[in-house]
């Protein structure tokens, strides 16, 4: 990895305290998060539902941070308006969702959004070749979606270093990779030296021992 690269936390509301979801948002914030990663699941995509377009716009005037909506979702289409104007700022779809994904991906700019695309982790990396130029940040997922907790696969720090060649191999070096799922102090080094810009972590940086801001220390001290 390049030591000018500055890598980004995007802490996962998922693993937050929801009865306190706007304090600990701003906690993350104060302490040092690049962005807010918000896990919109349908249970039809995968298994679980959590949150909606509402919990996005109660969000905004929290902070300052740039809002990540991430649709773990059948037809993703038909709710990118809602999302961007609720205020998100980068929203992320999955290929396997999408069998018109240029469309897609061209819906989530004209609504004022960032495009982003994510691929599961048997979903294989040539499906991204004909839109690495569409998007702003690429999410491989290091687990498969639907539930916190899980342990990193083991593979995916070669995933990560094989799509960086690819992205270095077209020169778009303003493509960010993103990864999700597994990630923390034990996993964070060699994710990381495999290519890795941003790292979405929910439990983490939520519930932490000693708390968001400790957490956030301990995470950046890693760095």
């Amino acid at each position: 990895m390049a030591s000018w690269r500055r890598v980004r936390i995007a802490p996962s509301i998922l693993s937050a305290d929801f009865g306190r979801l706007g304090e600990e948002v701003a906690a993350a914030e104060h302490a040092g998060a690049d962005y807010i990663h918000i896990d919109v699941m349908d249970g039809r995509f995968v298994p679980n539902i959590t949150v909606g377009p509402l919990v996005v716009r109660a969000l905004r005037p929290v902070t300052r941070l740039p809002l990540h909506v991430h649709l773990m979702i059948v037809e993703p289409e038909r709710h990118i308006d809602a999302f961007a104007q609720a205020g998100a700022d980068l929203i992320t779809v999955h290929v396997e969702t999408c069998p018109h994904l240029n469309r897609t991906l061209a819906q989530i700019r004209e609504a004022g959004a960032r495009p982003s695309v994510t691929l599961n982790p048997a979903t294989p990396l040539v499906t991204l070749e004909e839109v690495l130029d569409q998007v702003d940040l690429i999410l491989l997922m290091t687990v498969n979606p639907g539930f916190g907790g899980q342990e990193m696969i083991p593979s995916s720090p070669d995933r990560v270093r094989r799509l960086r060649r690819m992205l270095d191999e077209r020169g778009l070096e303003g493509c960010a990779i993103e990864v999700d799922g597994g990630i923390n102090e034990e996993t964070i080094p060699e994710i990381v030296s495999a290519g890795a810009d941003v790292l979405v972590m929910g439990s983490a940086v939520f519930g932490a021992e000693g708390g968001v801001a400790e957490a956030m220390r301990r995470l950046r001290a890693l760095l």
